[in-house]
């Protein structure tokens, strides 16, 4: 199941996903088209990511645009995974 509320995304959440997907503060800024000390903020945050709205769907988005997705809060705790991949035509 995604997380479709995006404004209850961590900003551990978001931390952790940039570091599963192996990307830099700076990349993955550049990505969502936001400042490096934007997304530090948004990280830094203990519960919900901190921001601008559309910052946090800009990262969200850049996030799940490489392959990630966002799992809610249901009970075992929010978390992120790799999306499933489709079987390659061999």
């Amino acid at each position: 199941m995604i997380q479709k509320d995006r404004s209850i995304i961590s900003g551990r959440q978001i931390a952790a996903a940039r570091v599963l997907l192996a990307m830099g503060q700076a990349e993955l800024a550049a990505a969502a088209s936001i400042s490096v000390p934007t997304l530090k903020r948004m990280e830094a945050s203990e519960g919900p990511a901190t921001g601008m709205a559309n910052n946090v769907r800009a990262v969200v988005g850049a996030l799940e645009a490489a392959g990630l997705e966002f799992i809610p809060e249901n009970g075992g705790g929010a978390g992120i995974r790799f999306r499933e991949r489709k079987a390659s035509a061999e």
